[in-house]
């Protein structure tokens, strides 16, 4: 059966310190952020999700936002050599992680960077944005791991936001969803719908027609919900001041047969 596994990191005791470049810095609580972590991991377990938790990186302040480091297709995974230097020691925790799960390890290589923040799966499509972390040479690396193994990966311009998941994620049926103003070209994705607020960008597929989202998006959740969707909320807003959302906070294995 398919596997419902989570990675998560626990938030470094420099988070405060975390990158942000799309919008202003403001001050970081961070036990808060811790508490607000630990609500996530429990979230996550309630509906079903065995939680795996990656070796702290203390010494990097972004390491919570595990996604980035390690994209995963099938049972292979592809660690990420970050697009900022700063985080690229946040990559070997993870490495280790995913090879005791039973994961086939590639990398990417220099030159080519990429965040996993930029990829967006739908079905066997591999959506990647290319645009602030991601470069040419890493979307042509991401091609040569993935495509062998059935992936139909797609690039896409990423300019207004950090990452392609800040712009879009995918409800279960494959429509993608997006706050529009902040998506560079909607009519790259066969079905489009527009959410009413940025965070509403954002879901977690859990199963059953459950979608984990940040409480900071009430009409985006209204909207999903009357559409039949079951809405989950959770307050992440101390990582939301680092442009962090709730796809960043965790990798989802859903595709390790056990």
């Amino acid at each position: 059966m398919p596997s419902q596994k989570a990675l998560i990191r626990r938030p470094s005791p420099r988070l405060a310190e975390g990158l942000v470049t799309h919008i202003e810095r403001a001050k970081v609580d961070v036990d808060l952020a811790v508490e607000q972590w630990e609500a996530y991991a429990e979230a996550l377990r309630t509906h079903g999700w065995e939680t795996v938790e990656v070796d702290p990186a203390d010494d990097c302040p972004d390491s919570v936002f595990v996604e980035d480091t390690v994209v995963v297709f099938r049972n292979v995974a592809l660690i990420s050599r970050p697009g900022a230097e700063s985080r690229r020691g946040e990559t070997a925790g993870v490495e280790e992680a995913v090879a005791r799960l039973g994961c086939s390890v590639n990398w990417i290589w220099e030159p080519g960077t990429l965040d996993g923040g930029d990829i967006l799966k739908v079905g066997d499509t591999v959506y990647v944005g290319r645009g602030g972390r991601t470069n040419a040479a890493g979307v042509q690396q991401l091609r040569a791991a993935f495509e062998p193994l059935g992936a139909r990966v797609v690039a896409v311009p990423v300019s207004k936001v950090l990452h392609l998941k800040s712009a879009v994620t995918a409800l279960p049926d494959g429509t993608v969803i997006g706050h529009e103003a902040l998506v560079d070209t909607p009519t790259l994705f066969p079905r489009f719908l527009a959410v009413p607020e940025e965070s509403g960008a954002h879901v977690v597929l859990l199963g059953g027609g459950k979608l984990l989202m940040a409480e900071s998006a009430p009409k985006t959740a209204e909207l999903l919900a009357d559409l039949g969707h079951e809405p989950v909320l959770v307050d992440i807003s101390e990582f939301e001041k680092l442009e962090g959302c709730v796809t960043c906070l965790s990798v989802r294995l859903r595709e390790l047969y056990v």
